[in-house]
């Protein structure tokens, strides 16, 4: 997979967890991706403040990144 087909994947998987997050007054942008396993993310709006933020970043976003680009080994949030 390249670089290109890797960040195309990556903004799939966004797209597709992206309603849940915009459900809840939130939304998610991606920053960058590094060595083609580290996907830096920004979480935004409501999901700034919430207490289950890391959660959601693991178990929701972490997880349909993996399911589109499996090389991906971890994914984290910039805070702005």
């Amino acid at each position: 997979m390249t670089t290109e087909e890797l960040r195309l994947n990556i903004e799939k998987a966004l797209d597709e967890i992206r309603p849940f997050l915009q459900s809840d007054g939130g939304d998610i942008s991606l920053l960058s991706i590094e060595d083609d396993k580290l996907v830096k993310v920004q979480l935004q709006g409501a999901c700034v403040g919430c207490s289950v933020n890391q959660m959601t970043l693991k178990s929701g976003v972490e997880m349909t990144i993996k399911k589109y680009a499996p090389q991906i080994e971890k994914v984290i949030n910039i805070e702005a």
